[in-house]
C-alpha cells in the first residue's frame, strides 16, 4: 500500500485536506470538497448485476477491477463505492471489499470499524429513539401515542432475537412499556439520510423531517417537533465526510455510507460520487444486488436527489448464476455445464432489457470464477453476441485490472457515445400506487400489487399528510425478481404483495415492504464469523474480501 498522501496527491487533494485515520485512511475535509465544486462533471459508471445467487457474483470486485482496468488504460479513474456493514462481513459474506487482486486496502480495517462512520450513524438513530422516548416519560408534552411510534432502534449485526421486542418493563421508573424492534444499521433512515445529503445544514434539515410517531389525534410528529436535530447531527460530524483509501494496485477509491438496496437506496452517499466526478476523468460506483433494486433505485431516487447522470451500465454476471437460474442446485454449480448456463440467461436478459428502459447503454461484464471453464464461458459470451448484447469476460479476481482491459476498453467506448442524460421510470408527482405498480411490473414483471390491510392504512395516512408525491424505495429479497426468494429465473404470472409503508420523510422517500423481506437479518448455522481470528502480533485472519 502506498501512504494516503500518495493516494490523494494523484487526484489533487493537499496533505492539509484530509483528516488522518493512521497510515493509509483518511478522510476528506469540507474544504476541499467546497474547493472542487467548481469543476466539470465526468463520466459516471453505475455497475450492478443480473439476479445474484446467495454467496453473490462479485459486483464490489468487478468495480474494483474495472477501476483498476481503466488505470491501465490511462485514464484518469476513481472508484465511489459503500463501506461495509458487520452484518454481512460476520454473516455469509465473511467481507465485502472485494476479492483476490481487485480489493481494497486496507482490507481487514476496512471491514471491521474503519472509521467508525457506522458507529456514529447507530448512535446518532439510537440517541434520536432515546430521546423520543425520554420526552414521553416526562410528561408526553406532544401528546404522542407510544402505541404508534414508527422509530425503532437499529445495531450493525445480524441479530434475528431483536427483531420484535418490549421495552419499558420493571415498572413506571423504565418507561412505558410498548412493543418495538431493532433493524440493521444500514436500513437506518440516518443512513440514507448522511447518503443524500451534502453539507451539515442539509443533514440537520432531512434529520429533523424524520417522521417518528403519530400523536393520540393522529398528527405526525417528526424530529423536529422535539427539537433534537441538533444533537444528533453533531454525532455525525465526522461520518459525513468522505473516505479516501485506494486498490490493490495504488487507485484511488472514496469510500462513504453503507445502505443496503433489498431494504434501502443500496449506494453510495452522493457526497462521495460528487467529489470523485470533480477530480477523475471517470467514476466507477455501484448499486447493490440486481439491477431491479439498487440500480433502479439510483435512477429514481439517488440521481435525481443528486442531479447524477450515468453514461453507462456495467451489468455482471457469472456463469455460476446462469445455471443458478437454470434449476442447478448450489451444491452442483462447479459442475460445468455449456447448455445449462445459456438455458439460464433469461434472468440476464430481462436486466439487460430493463436498462434500456432509462435510456442507458449496458455492457454485461462476465465475471470469471475459477471453477468456470473456458467452454461455458465462450458458450455464454456467444450466446449473448447472438442476442445484440454487448458483453466482455472480466477476469479481474486471478488477474486484478489487466483481466479486465476488455471491459474497460468497451465501457469507455460506450460512454463517449452518450451525449443526453438517462430518463426515470416515474414521475414523483403520480399516485403511490402507480408507481409502486409501475416498477413491480416493467423491472419486476409482476402482473399486480396486492396491499394488505396496513399497507392500505398506510396508503390513507400518506395520503392526508401529503407524503404521497415522494418516489418509492421498495424493500425486496434480492434472490428474485419476484418478491418470492424460491422463483427464479424470469418469474411469470406473479402478484406482488405490500405488507406495509414506511414513511422515511426525512430522506425522502417511500419504503413498500414486499413477501417476507426482514430489515434485520439472522445469521446462519454456520456465520462467517468462525472462521475470523486475531494472532498475538494483532494480524487478523478469515476475512475473504
Amino acid at each position: 500500500m502506498k501512504p494516503i498522501q500518495e493516494i490523494a496527491a494523484s487526484i489533487g487533494l493537499r496533505e492539509d485536506d484530509l483528516e488522518y485515520y493512521g497510515r493509509y485512511m483518511a478522510k476528506i475535509r469540507l474544504d476541499a470538497i467546497r474547493r472542487l465544486q467548481r469543476r466539470p462533471d465526468s463520466s459516471l459508471i453505475l455497475v450492478s448485476a443480473m439476479t445474484p445467487t446467495p454467496a453473490g457474483e462479485g459486483k464490489t470486485t468487478v468495480s474494483i477491477g474495472l477501476t483498476q482496468a481503466l488505470a491501465r488504460l490511462g485514464k484518469s479513474v476513481v472508484g465511489a463505492l459503500r463501506e461495509p456493514s458487520l452484518g454481512p462481513v460476520f454473516g455469509i459474506k465473511g467481507g465485502a471489499t472485494g476479492g483476490g487482486r481487485s480489493r481494497i486496502l486496507p482490507m481487514e480495517d476496512i471491514n471491521l470499524h474503519f472509521t467508525n462512520d457506522f458507529h456514529a450513524i447507530e448512535s446518532a438513530h439510537n440517541l434520536l429513539a432515546a430521546l423520543l422516548d425520554n420526552s414521553i416519560f416526562h410528561g408526553n408534552p406532544l401528546n404522542i401515542d407510544p402505541r404508534k411510534i414508527t422509530w425503532r432502534r437499529v445495531m450493525d449485526m445480524n441479530d434475528r432475537f431483536l427483531r420484535d421486542i418490549v421495552v419499558g418493563l420493571g415498572g413506571s421508573l423504565n418507561g412505558v412499556p410498548r412493543e418495538t424492534g431493532f433493524d440493521i444499521a444500514p436500513s437506518s433512515e440516518i443512513m440514507a439520510i448522511l447518503c443524500l445529503s451534502r453539507s451539515y445544514k442539509e443533514l440537520r434539515e432531512k434529520i429533523g423531517n424524520i417522521l417518528l410517531s403519530f400523536t393520540y389525534e393522529d398528527k405526525p410528529v417528526h424530529a423536529g417537533d422535539l427539537k433534537i436535530e441538533g444533537p444528533v447531527t453533531a454525532l455525525l460530524k465526522y461520518a459525513l465526510l468522505p473516505n479516501l483509501v485506494q486498490t490493490t494496485e495504488g487507485v484511488p477509491v472514496i469510500l462513504h455510507g453503507g445502505p443496503f438496496a433489498n431494504i434501502a437506496q443500496g449506494t453510495n452517499s452522493i457526497m462521495a460520487t460528487d467529489l470523485a466526478l470533480k477530480v477523475a476523468d471517470y467514476v466507477v460506483t455501484e448499486a447493490g444486488f440486481g439491477f431491479e433494486l439498487g440500480a433502479e433505485k439510483y435512477f429514481d431516487i439517488v440521481a435525481p436527489y443528486g442531479d447524477l447522470n450515468p453514461k453507462v451500465v456495467v451489468l455482471v454476471a457469472t456463469v455460476r448464476a446462469l445455471k443458478y437460474h437454470a434449476g442447478v442446485s448450489r451444491e452442483d454449480l462447479n459442475t460445468p455445464s455449456p447448455r445449462l448456463a445459456v438455458l439460464g440467461m433469461a434472468n440476464l436478459q430481462r436486466h439487460y432489457e430493463n436498462i434500456s428502459k432509462f435510456g442507458v447503454k449496458c455492457i454485461i461484464a462476465l465475471n470469471r470464477f475459477a471453477s468456470d471453464s473456458d467452454e461455458e464461458t465462450q458458450a455464454v459470451i456467444q450466446a449473448a453476441e447472438n442476442d445484440g448484447m454487448n458483453i466482455a469476460p472480466a477476469d479481474i479476481f486471478a488477474k486484478g485490472g489487466e483481466g479486465g482491459i476488455e471491459l474497460a476498453d468497451k465501457t469507455v467506448k460506450l460512454a463517449n457515445e452518450v451525449t443526453g442524460r438517462y430518463r426515470p421510470l416515474y414521475d414523483w408527482d403520480q399516485p403511490v400506487e402507480d408507481k409502486i405498480f409501475t416498477v413491480a411490473s416493467q423491472i419486476y414483471g409482476a402482473v399486480s400489487v396486492d396491499y394488505q390491510p396496513l399497507a392500505k392504512r398506510n396508503l390513507d395516512i400518506i395520503k392526508k399528510f401529503g407524503y404521497d408525491k415522494l418516489p418509492v424505495c421498495i424493500a425486496k429479497t434480492q434472490q428474485s425478481l419476484s418478491d418470492n426468494p424460491s422463483l427464479l429465473g424470469l418469474p411469470r404470472n406473479f402478484i406482488v404483495t405490500v405488507r406495509e409503508i414506511k414513511i422515511a420523510a426525512g430522506a425522502g422517500f417511500l419504503i413498500p415492504i414486499t413477501g417476507e423481506i426482514l430489515r434485520m437479518p439472522g445469521l446462519s448455522k454456520t456465520p462467517a464469523a468462525f472462521g475470523i481470528d486475531i494472532d498475538d502480533d494483532g494480524t487478523i485472519t478469515g476475512i475473504s474480501g
